[in-house]
């Protein structure tokens, strides 16, 4: 398997599940979202989040505002900016009643808090947050690539943009966010995405990249006759 330009951060709220990727030197960051942390059982944020960067302290990890208020997010990202020096504060790219979060994005920005404005999907979006973000510190703008696909659009078109809206701006990173597929991780790459988020399941497939084609279909043919085996089928 070639190396890869693009970096890959694990997707996730289960303590386990992110200490195991924390193991795998594949993994350069975290990310997680209040709807990953549901799931995963958590109900005290804070004590959660603290938990986590005392066992992962060196990597960057995204934790999400929740408010639905500006004023409010604003709060609750600057409490949550203090928790670590690894700490990049998730700003919605837009509240609930569809409100643009730029001009608070901006001020965050300019507070020198470290950001990673999420749930964006169009480039219009894209082209309001970035000079938002232009003037501050290492910051990720991400872009749900996924969704866009389950739209039945081909992000492609939308993320190759996208890295050239960022182009003029080392310290911000574009995330490949909910990719559906391993093909999404070389796409990411060839197009000089920086960095693309990835569930634990996605990783695991990882060192299929490159596999023979014919073989693969071989390994499948033998699983399929290995289960009815199991199955103990008859006709």
């Amino acid at each position: 398997m070639k190396p890869f330009h693009v970096k890959i951060f694990a997707d996730g709220a289960d303590k386990t599940g992110m200490l195991e990727m924390y193991r795998n030197p594949l993994i350069a960051g975290f990310t997680t979202n209040p709807t990953l942390m549901r799931k995963a059982g958590i109900t005290d944020y804070a004590a959660f989040a603290r938990d986590i960067l005392q066992a992962i302290p060196d990597r960057p990890i995204s934790f999400e505002v929740f408010s639905d208020d500006f004023a409010d997010m604003e709060r609750q990202a600057r409490i949550i900016a203090t928790w670590g020096s690894n700490v990049f504060v998730k700003i919605p790219v837009t509240n609930t009643k569809g409100e643009s979060s730029a001009p608070l994005i901006a001020k965050l920005s300019a507070a020198g808090i470290r950001l990673n404005v999420t749930a964006m999907l169009t480039l219009q979006q894209v082209r309001t947050v970035v000079p938002c973000l232009a003037k501050g510190p290492e910051s990720y703008v991400s872009v749900f690539a996924g969704r866009i696909a389950d739209a039945g659009q081909d992000p492609l078109p939308i993320m190759r943009e996208s890295v050239a809206c960022l182009k003029p701006y080392p310290q911000l990173s574009l995330i490949w966010a909910s990719p559906r597929e391993i093909l999404n991780l070389v796409q990411a790459d060839q197009i000089g995405c920086q960095i693309i988020t990835m569930t634990n399941d996605l990783i695991k497939k990882i060192p299929v990249i490159g596999k023979d084609l014919a073989a693969f279909s071989l390994e499948t043919v033998r699983m399929f006759y290995d289960d009815a085996s199991k199955a103990g089928f008859r006709l």
